[in-house]
């Protein structure tokens, strides 16, 4: 009779020779994820990766979180010191009343700011996707030596990017009216969220239907669509100071990593060419999807992060 000790033996056979072989896998990068007080609100972010290896702060866009990144984070920290964290009014983080709490890209980045200092990130490469383009530009003017890398994912720069979508929004810049306010609820609404997830996308059933399904429920928390005006208003803001970022490109060269997908509606690859002009060495990929590419197109972003990363940061 073949003995339960047999078989006990035979596993471990077995599973000496999948070891031996090579088809074990190495353990996934454990994320964690976190709570600080920056500022007086709680600010939430996700990290992982060795205390000591070089930083990259993931900046994420509306409407989501540092959820967009999830599958990134453990892709990087093998090798990286991954940060990604959560602004007011936006995933897990603290979300004050708008008329007491100053929802502003100013502000935004000056949290981030406190929040690098508190994790002892004295050095950082961005990535800079959506609001988390002005939110780390700002921060990279504050501190234009801590940058050491760009990678670049649908965020704007150059007016060149801010086309028909933005003309609703623009009209709101000009007078702040409750008009023009309003008009801007649809940004706000279920099949916004959604299109913004899969307009563009040649294959959706690679999109996650939990991605607008996890932003909306957010969206739709009492005074967030109050948060969200406020901010639509407040990118404005921002335009002005494109000048500055340009500068800040010439002046410093940091490395840069465009990877973006060209069929986005709200920032098409109108943007994603002029920083060219101000990044001769950029390296430029522009992608067959939409605004999320990180959803459909990992498997194509995650080697070129990496082989970036490694050859401009220089992890060991």
């Amino acid at each position: 009779m073949y003995s339960h000790a047999c078989r006990y033996r035979d596993w471990l056979t077995l599973a000496a020779f999948l070891l031996t072989a090579g088809f074990a896998e190495a353990a996934s990068p454990v994320t964690h994820y976190r709570t600080a007080e920056i500022g007086g609100v709680n600010i939430f972010y996700r990290e992982a990766g060795p205390a000591d290896a070089p930083v990259v702060l993931l900046l994420h866009g509306f409407p989501t979180s540092s959820h967009m990144f999830r599958n990134l984070i453990p892709a990087l920290a093998d090798r990286y010191h991954v940060i990604a964290p959560d602004y007011p009014g936006f995933g897990q983080s603290a979300a004050p009343d708008h008329k007491q709490f100053a929802y502003t890209f100013a502000h935004y980045a000056d949290l981030i700011d406190g929040l690098a200092d508190k994790l002892g990130a004295k050095q950082y490469a961005l990535y800079l996707m959506d609001y988390g383009a002005p939110v780390g530009y700002r921060l990279a003017l504050k501190h234009p030596e801590r940058v050491t890398a760009l990678i670049i994912q649908n965020g704007n720069a150059y007016e060149e990017g801010l086309k028909k979508f933005w003309d609703p929004i623009k009209a709101y810049w000009a007078d702040g009216s409750e008009a023009h306010r309003e008009a801007l609820s649809f940004l706000v609404k279920p099949e916004t969220t959604k299109f913004q997830y899969t307009d563009g996308v040649s294959d959706v059933t690679r999109i996650d239907p939990d991605n607008w399904g996890h932003d909306q429920a957010l969206l739709d928390r009492s005074g967030n669509k109050d948060i969200q005006l406020d901010l639509f208003l407040d990118y404005g803001t921002n335009v002005p100071l494109y000048p500055k970022f340009q500068q800040f490109f010439r002046e410093r060269q940091p490395p840069a990593l465009i990877v973006w997908g060209k069929n986005d509606t709200i920032f098409p690859a109108d943007g994603a060419y002029p920083y060219k002009r101000d990044l001769p060495d950029v390296e430029f990929h522009l992608l067959d999807t939409g605004h999320f590419a990180l959803e459909d197109k990992a498997d194509t972003m995650v080697p070129l992060i990496r082989d970036f990363l490694d050859r401009k940061v220089g992890a060991k």
